[in-house]
């Protein structure tokens, strides 16, 4: 093997995750991909990934150790990024997984239960990752509920993750709801006639429908212009929805700041638990006059519930209402 093969050689194996991405950057953009869907897949794909590069990997190294293949520039680079690949997958995946067991030792992941965003402004990596989170794979902006866990895992290596919601609220995301939510919101609701008020493309409901929770879902359909309102959505002014359906429990994501229909929430006789999704960020949504002056309920921020609500740089809050018992 000649003197510059060895050094090239050793330079990929002593290299950091940082110093091969930047020397091969084309390269982590087609293998980035790639670890994404592996481990969002489990371990054995991921385990898959793995023995497949390392095998490619041994070939490489064998190949280089040939005369024939060292006098040869285009095999030896298709070598040396061989090795260079099989080294990112195994630092990507390290990692991967001390992030993951980072979190689970700090009791910051949950254990799991059993669209595409517009591509421009956003890098493929991160893109991809964005995709593969929180969304149905090829349905355009469905979103699907988000395992906390393989959040922890994913979310940090989100290079671009500020930019998210400023891409998604046009189309009126503006959140995203765990796995773990949706359960913690059912048992909640806990069999009760709940309507959500102000539902939009009616994610929530979805999610909380498919959970087991009947939840009617209402919009006014002031945002036609920029939600496909499907069919289980009705087209109804949240204090109509209020007086007709006479539920017992209500929900609400994010709320528009300064709205009316909050304060006939806690003056409708029937309700008994009010659940607003919103951000800690006064003003930007939500009533807060109308929580504030409110005396049929008990209730604020419900910190457990808070931290489900993703991603986290929108300082969600949930607050969670419920009304006096009479003496």
């Amino acid at each position: 093997m000649q003197a510059d093969v060895r050094d090239a050689l050793a330079a990929i194996d002593g290299a950091t995750f940082e110093a091969l991405t930047a020397r091969f950057p084309e390269l982590w953009q087609q293998l980035g991909p790639q670890v994404v869907d592996a481990t969002a897949g489990g371990s054995k794909a991921l385990t898959t990934l793995i023995k497949r590069e390392q095998g490619a990997a041994r070939a490489a190294r064998a190949t280089l150790s040939t005369s024939s293949t060292s006098s040869n520039a285009a095999a030896t680079a298709a070598a040396l990024e061989s090795l260079a690949r099989s080294r990112l997958l195994l630092l990507a995946t390290a990692q991967v997984l001390q992030h993951a067991a980072s979190q689970l030792a700090t009791g910051n992941a949950t254990a799991a239960a059993p669209a595409d965003v517009p591509a421009a402004p956003l890098g493929r990596w991160s893109g991809a990752l964005i995709n593969g989170l929180f969304f149905e794979k090829g349905q355009g902006l469905r979103r699907k509920p988000v395992s906390m866990t393989v959040f922890g895992w994913l979310w940090p290596w989100v290079t671009q993750r500020r930019q998210l919601m400023s891409l998604v609220q046009p189309r009126g995301i503006y959140c995203f709801y765990s796995r773990e939510l949706i359960g913690g919101l059912a048992r909640l609701i806990d069999g009760r006639r709940c309507l959500e008020i102000a539902a939009g493309d009616g994610t929530l409901s979805r999610f909380l429908n498919n959970a087991g929770v009947a939840v009617t879902a209402v919009d006014d359909h002031s945002w036609a212009h920029s939600i496909a309102f499907p069919a289980d959505v009705e087209k109804l002014d949240a204090v109509e929805a209020l007086n007709r359906l006479r539920p017992q429990v209500v929900i609400c994501s994010f709320p528009p700041a300064d709205n009316a229909f909050e304060k006939r929430v806690f003056r409708t006789a029937s309700v008994e638990l009010y659940i607003v999704i919103t951000t800690r960020h006064r003003g930007t949504a939500g009533n807060v006059e109308a929580w504030e002056e409110q005396t049929a309920f008990d209730g604020g921020p419900d910190a457990s519930l808070s931290r489900l609500v993703l991603p986290p740089e929108l300082d969600p809050e949930v607050r969670v209402y419920r009304r006096r018992q009479q003496p």
